[in-house]
């Protein structure tokens, strides 16, 4: 057996192991990457470049919902890697979506919030989406309402009541991000879903909440009691 082969020898049982402990439910989540990473890039010792993906991002949802341009800057990610990842985080997005289309959001809170990271961590600029629910707060639709700079995005309070009419919604959740790690509400985020609880309510359709993404951490308005601002 030539060096190569041996190399080649050693390689292989490393992953075969690692796809038994994953099989068992022994993987630790650094070693989960490593083994995705097989996948993605069959030929090569993955080992050192998944300690330092992991390193970076700190998670594998982190990793998976960087920007391509993010993820393609790491040497030894190319564009067909940085694809597979943006693959598996767009799969997670539909399953969140789906339990949002069949049940009450109030039944799967967690993955409503896991949703909302998926769709806004690592954007560049803010984004302003809102989510329709039918009287069951089952999800209708999640539409993107408008799309800004690094610390701006438009909202238009008549525009997404108007919608919520034509969708005959009874409730709603706005989520909108923060590109800057780690900040709240500024005082215009307040202002604006006090206004636009205001208008919903004189028409019998409720805020459920107003979600914010800021770095890995998601802040809910109803939990800080901002809704509490509106006229009752």
């Amino acid at each position: 057996m030539t060096k190569t082969e041996d190399l080649q020898s050693l390689q292989n049982g490393h992953r075969a192991r690692l796809r038994k402990k994953f099989l068992d439910g022994q993987l630790a989540e650094y070693e989960i990457l490593e083994l995705l990473l097989t996948y993605a890039i069959p030929r090569r010792d993955v080992r050192v470049l998944s300690r330092q993906l992991y390193k970076k991002y700190g998670t594998i949802p982190n990793l998976l919902s960087a920007p391509m341009e993010s993820l393609i800057e790491n040497e030894g990610i190319k564009e067909n890697t940085a694809t597979f990842f943006k693959l598996l985080h767009k799969l997670m997005e539909l399953e969140y979506k789906s339990v949002l289309d069949t049940s009450p959001i109030f039944h799967n809170h967690e993955k409503l919030e896991n949703y909302c990271k998926i769709l806004l961590f690592g954007k560049s600029v803010e984004e302003f989406h809102v989510l329709y629910l039918d009287g069951q707060y089952k999800l209708i639709k999640d539409e993107l309402h408008s799309s800004g700079t690094i610390d701006w995005a438009a909202v238009y309070v008549r525009e997404i009541v108007k919608k919520a009419l034509d969708l005959n919604a009874r409730s709603i959740v706005m989520v909108h991000n923060h590109p800057s790690a780690y900040t709240s509400f500024s005082s215009q985020d307040i202002s604006i879903t006090v206004d636009l609880e205001n208008a919903l309510q004189k028409l019998g359709i409720s805020l459920y909440d107003h979600f914010l993404v800021s770095g890995d951490v998601i802040y809910s308005a109803r939990n800080m009691h901002l809704l509490d601002k509106s006229l009752k």
